[in-house]
């Protein structure tokens, strides 16, 4: 059977006045640095704080945790493309602000009301942040970017390290909860400083208007084989993401969950250097493998009760592998298949569908949670199942996999990859 792969609609980018892209990569990894570092601060004690501090039901924190990422990433589908039209250099910055407000009603809030508000904060800053990092790395030429992301993913997982032990830290001052997250809005309205030393070229400065936001998703849901592949990685975020929920939900204590944090994180950065040589990251089997080490990672917690340390740190090491594969090459494979000036449309409509399922996800597993162990059990189960699923599909010869495959090959030959 003939499959016929139309050819991505691609318009040559102008050559770059810094080939080595690095008067962008350098204040963009700086950028997430300080972000992150104030992001996974809080994130890891999130779910103790509401489950222990303020004695939340299992599925109130879930609905807060799915709120904070399903609005997030639903608004990235008509946020992705007020990206292109705005320039990502301004939407950082407007991104960093509004997280550090988000940060600042995190921890002044005591109740649910109070905390759905920091939530939808977190979620609307969150969303304009995301394809403003990403938009500024595909931005650049294709013999630095996979290098430049690389890095991006390391100051992701190496700030992932740093985070929890630091906000253990703040939370033993005795001033609690608030004083982690004022940290880490500090550490925000610095990221957005960072923005600023970005090169102003390319950016946009008309407004975004209605017909242009709605031209840009348009375009991305016309390319189908972009769309399918958009679909087949939807569990990404939530295999990501839901280790750091599952942990302390499932009874370890604190400075364990930090550990295997930790752990995860070292092994995400340490796989960067070898995803980039050689543009491994772009190659459809680092995918496929980092799906299936997410299954096992997944299915390994399943068995778990809180008192088994050791196979919580195989279940980190498995997360951690999986987390620094699938990440490079689902951006790398976005990067090549997008236009230069839809890049931010495009990864809108991949992290929508993302941001839904992990949503979807969150809500269901939360019941679950509440059910018992058996309940939990099935829980983790099926976030392994889904992660089998999406590896199969990589694995076949559909048209999300043969037809993206040659597609993105066609667009790096269009463009001198």
């Amino acid at each position: 059977m003939t499959v016929s792969v139309p050819a991505p609609a691609v318009s040559p980018p102008a050559p770059p006045a810094d080939p080595s892209g690095r008067r962008v990569i350098v204040p963009v990894v700086a950028i997430q640095l300080a972000a992150s570092l104030g992001f996974f601060a809080v994130m890891a004690h999130l779910v103790a704080h509401l489950r222990h501090d303020l004695g939340l039901l299992a599925g109130t924190v879930g609905l807060v945790l799915g709120v904070r990422v399903g609005l997030q990433f639903a608004l990235l589908l008509p946020v992705g493309a007020v990206t292109d039209l705005l320039g990502a250099r301004r939407t950082g910055v407007i991104s960093c602000a509004v997280r550090a407000v988000g940060f600042v009603m995190l921890g002044s809030a005591g109740s649910v009301g109070a905390l759905l508000g920091a939530a939808v904060a977190l979620a609307v800053g969150g969303a304009l942040y995301n394809p403003a990092g990403h938009s500024l790395l595909a931005s650049v030429g294709p013999a630095a970017r996979s290098g430049g992301f690389a890095a991006y993913v390391a100051a992701q997982h190496l700030a992932t390290v740093a985070g929890p032990p630091m906000g253990l830290l703040l939370l033993g001052t005795g001033s609690g909860f608030a004083l982690l997250t004022g940290t880490a809005a500090a550490l925000w309205v610095v990221a957005g400083f960072l923005f600023l030393f970005v090169p102003r070229s390319g950016e946009k400065k008309a407004p975004a208007r209605p017909r242009d936001v709605l031209a840009g998703v348009r375009a991305v849901l016309g390319d189908r084989v972009f769309l399918y592949f958009a679909l087949l990685t939807a569990p990404t975020t939530l295999l990501a993401t839901h280790i750091m929920t599952a942990v302390p939900l499932l009874g370890f204590r604190p400075a364990v969950a930090t550990l295997c944090f930790s752990l995860l994180a070292m092994v995400a950065a340490a796989v960067q250097p070898f995803v980039a040589v050689r543009r491994r990251g772009e190659r459809p089997w680092v995918l496929r493998v980092g799906l299936l080490c997410a299954a096992a990672g997944f299915f390994v917690l399943a068995a778990l009760d809180g008192t088994q340390q050791g196979p919580l740190m195989v279940a980190a090491v498995l997360n951690g592998v999986a987390n620094g594969l699938v990440q490079p090459s689902v951006f790398q494979r976005t990067a090549r298949r997008a236009p230069p000036e839809r890049f931010g449309s495009y990864y809108g409509v991949l992290a929508f569908c993302a941001g839904m399922f992990s949503f979807a996800g969150d809500l269901v597993i939360g019941r679950l949670f509440d059910l018992g162990p058996a309940g939990a059990a099935w829980a983790l189960t099926g976030v392994g199942a889904c992660a089998l699923l999406a590896a199969a599909g990589t694995a076949g010869r559909g048209p999300g996999m043969l037809a993206g495959t040659v597609a993105g090959t066609v667009a790096g030959t269009a463009r001198g990859e």
